[in-house]
């Protein structure tokens, strides 16, 4: 498990100064500036040379800094790729990822910058533990959108379409410790169905989900940070463990369940997520 937060990672317009300047304050663990498909074509050229200065100086806190380029099939991709070499960003966004090779191509650009994946091909999900295997790939984000368009299914509040190509990511990511989010949920105003969507992602191992919009964050802030309840019955874990264990016993019993080294693993990772989030809300 991840210590980082990943609960949220919203996507800023790299083509918009009020949007970029109100993430400063939003309450996201990482933030996407995109110039792929929030920026217009003839916008993409502006935006990114808005987006270089905007980072340059820009103060972030603690929020993660992703950049999610064009591809390199189209006329902006290795412009926007060359422009971020020695940038004040953590990682860039590659879309539409669907074989190791895509990423050789970008690495071969831009030495120093870890990498990461949008997963939203059927070629894609196919070679995802080929992906996820890439030396220099540190994470994942589910294009759900994309992968709908390809697969031309229909959206359910169960995502049974997609659980083939989200369970093949999520298995690929966690055999490389790898971080992996979530895709979109595009009715911004339905919180309940958002909500719903965070739970699942939550619950299948997912370390966040991506958002549109910023009146999406608490939700997803909650859904993926380790309840009240979660984190004291980890320290009961942990606590009944060692006393076991002081004690020349293997095992323990909490709440009538077995605890056991493994078990205790999962909890000192509940933990320090925990303490992580907390010290993301001090910034």
């Amino acid at each position: 498990m991840t210590t980082r937060p990943y609960r949220s990672a919203l996507y800023i317009p790299g083509s918009k100064e009020r949007a970029l300047e109100k993430a400063k304050t939003l309450a996201a663990d990482a933030i996407i500036f995109d110039l792929e498909d929030a920026v217009a074509p003839d916008e993409k050229t502006a935006a990114r040379a808005l987006l270089v200065e905007t980072l340059a100086t820009a103060d972030y806190g603690k929020r993660v800094r992703i950049v999610r380029v064009n591809g390199l099939d189209t006329e902006w991709g290795a412009d926007d790729i060359a422009a971020f070499k020695g940038a004040k960003i953590d990682a860039l966004l590659i879309p539409k990822v669907s074989s190791a090779k895509d990423l050789d191509a970008v690495a071969a650009l831009i030495p120093d910058v870890p990498l990461w994946a949008m997963m939203e091909t059927a070629l894609g999900m196919l070679n995802a533990a080929e992906i996820a295997a890439h030396p220099r790939l540190a994470g994942m984000v589910m294009g759900t959108n994309d992968l709908a368009k390809e697969l031309n299914s229909r959206f359910r509040a169960d995502r049974l379409p997609m659980q083939a190509g989200l369970g093949l990511c999520l298995l690929a990511a966690k055999a490389q410790g790898l971080t992996i989010v979530d895709g979109v949920y595009n009715a911004f105003k339905d919180e309940d169905g958002l909500r719903i969507e965070c739970e699942q992602g939550r619950d299948m191992g997912f370390d966040g989900k991506t958002l549109i919009h910023p009146a999406q964050l608490e939700i997803a802030n909650q859904a993926f940070a380790p309840s009240d309840a979660e984190v004291e019955t980890a320290q009961r874990q942990i606590d009944a463990f060692n006393a076991a264990k002081a004690a020349g016993q293997g095992v323990a019993v909490v709440d009538g369940k077995i605890v056991e080294n493994l078990h205790i693993v999962t909890a000192e990772a509940t933990l320090a997520k925990a303490a992580a989030i907390k010290a993301m809300s001090q910034t």
